[in-house]
């Protein structure tokens, strides 16, 4: 039974075009049953925030996501799901409380789209953190397709231009549909479809199962 309100749970926020999250009344209590009470008060805010900050500059709307979602707590993978790497969904990462750097990437994406910012804006971008000599991944936005993008990050809280982010080199980079591999900074190329990466496809089939009319509001892959 957990193992089905969980699944419910992980679909929810993404459910019926017509049907978004900031209109989803039962969510809360969906969330409350499965993790408790904290986890109830988490979503309610993560849902009054869709709804007041829907009309708002998209600048505004980058401010409020990434500082909510940076309050969550950083858990790696196999203590939190027991496996070497999982993409969780946002009302997963919201109900634990916790998630790993993909899992913040992932949340502030998807809760951007529902806030109506487009696709070709965003870009998930796999990087070195090189402080750390590690994977990581970040959040982009580009205000115009040639600009210098801004990245949201749960290492450093503040909202930063990617030039001035020297600690991080990118690798590769992908959004709703497509793939860009990184040549040097500053330049990608198109590699394709993000189809291609599969832990992205798996935390879309989990979005649009097929208990599913229809995906997130605002997605496109």
């Amino acid at each position: 039974m957990r193992a089905l309100l969980l699944l419910c749970l992980t679909l929810a926020p993404f459910a019926d075009a017509s049907h978004s999250i900031m209109g989803d009344s039962t969510l809360v209590k969906r969330v409350k049953h499965v993790y408790g009470e904290p986890a109830a008060r988490r979503t309610t805010v993560w849902q009054a925030m869709l709804k007041t900050m829907k009309a708002k500059p998209e600048t505004h709307k980058l401010y409020e996501v990434n500082l909510f979602f940076n309050q969550l707590n950083f858990v790696d993978d196999y203590k939190l799901w027991g496996k070497v790497d999982y993409w969780a969904t946002p009302v997963e990462m919201i109900g634990n409380n916790a998630g790993d750097c993909e899992d913040f990437t992932i949340a502030k994406y998807f809760t951007l789209r529902e806030l109506g910012v487009d696709d070709a804006k965003l870009r998930l971008i796999y990087v070195k953190a090189l402080h750390l000599n590690q994977f990581h991944m970040v959040l982009a936005y580009y205000p115009t397709p040639d600009s210098d993008p801004l990245l949201l990050d749960n290492l450093d809280p503040e909202i930063k231009y990617a030039s001035k982010r020297n600690d991080l080199f990118p690798v590769y980079s992908f959004n709703g549909s497509r793939l860009w591999l990184s040549k040097e900074r500053g330049r990608s190329i198109l590699a394709g479809k993000a189809s291609r990466l599969s832990l992205w496809n798996d935390v879309k089939s989990r979005i649009r199962s097929s208990e599913m009319k229809k995906a997130i509001v605002n997605y496109d892959g």
